[in-house]
């Protein structure tokens, strides 16, 4: 049975008016399906971060419509929406966005308990992301005293914490070596393969690899698809 996660139906972001109107995004059409994870890929000001924060709800669009795992966003209240974002919502931003006042523990729980979960329920559930991400022996130390790698994957553990469904990444390994980006996109992989959907903005081809498929955007339009095909063909190289 196919779960749809997200679309966006007829998408477009402008800025501004009249002369001056810069156009983001236009006539938008995406859908995302549980297992299936979409990388899009576009020159810098094709749209790409725009097409991102309206999926995720933190942008609205100017025209169209987005439905996020069934529910229609411009039907939402402000205050159901951040729910929307708390409970099925994952981001994944290049620059972690950890607090450095809270463990990588109480990072990852914290939308949890905003969420109000108990605290022992969201401690167990934060322990079991941070061990998803090889990290649990690592739970009580604080974003300074992590690596570069390591305070993203605290930050993609936030991102799949508790009953998250759709992941959106903006070029999560970006500052990030080769061999630890590579860690970061696998473990994105096995968490779509377990069922949630994910957006993956990268200027990558090889990281775009570890999708089911990509599409390009220029100038604000999506102009082409093609499926990734198997990390195996593209790179050589097993997930």
């Amino acid at each position: 049975m196919t779960v749809e996660l997200l679309r966006l139906d007829g998408v477009s972001r402008q800025y501004g008016r009249g002369e001056t109107a810069v156009t983001a995004l236009a006539g938008i059409d995406l859908t995302i399906i549980a297992g299936e994870m979409v990388a899009v890929m576009g020159a810098s000001g094709s749209g790409k971060s725009t097409l991102l924060t309206i999926a995720g709800g933190l942008t609205a669009p100017t025209s169209g419509e987005v439905v996020i795992d069934g529910q229609w966003i411009s039907a939402m209240t402000a205050k159901q929406l951040a729910v929307l974002r708390r409970r099925t919502l994952g981001f994944v931003f290049q620059d972690f966005n950890l607090i450095p006042a809270l463990t990588a523990l109480e990072n990852v729980t914290l939308p949890l308990e905003l969420d109000s979960w108990r605290s022992r329920d969201s401690r167990r559930a934060g322990l079991d992301a941070l061990a998803s991400v090889e990290l649990a022996d690592r739970a009580g130390a604080y974003p300074d005293d992590l690596s570069g790698g390591q305070q993203q994957r605290v930050a993609i553990a936030r991102a799949i914490v508790g009953p998250r469904k759709l992941i959106l990444a903006d070029e999560p390994t970006g500052a990030l070596d080769t061999q630890t980006g590579e860690a970061v996109l696998r473990m994105l992989r096995h968490r779509v393969d377990a069922g949630a959907g994910a957006i993956l903005v990268t200027h990558d081809a090889r990281h775009a690899a570890w999708a089911d498929r990509i599409v390009y955007l220029e100038d604000g339009r999506i102009v082409g698809q093609t499926s990734a095909g198997s990390a195996d063909e593209l790179l050589g190289a097993g997930r």
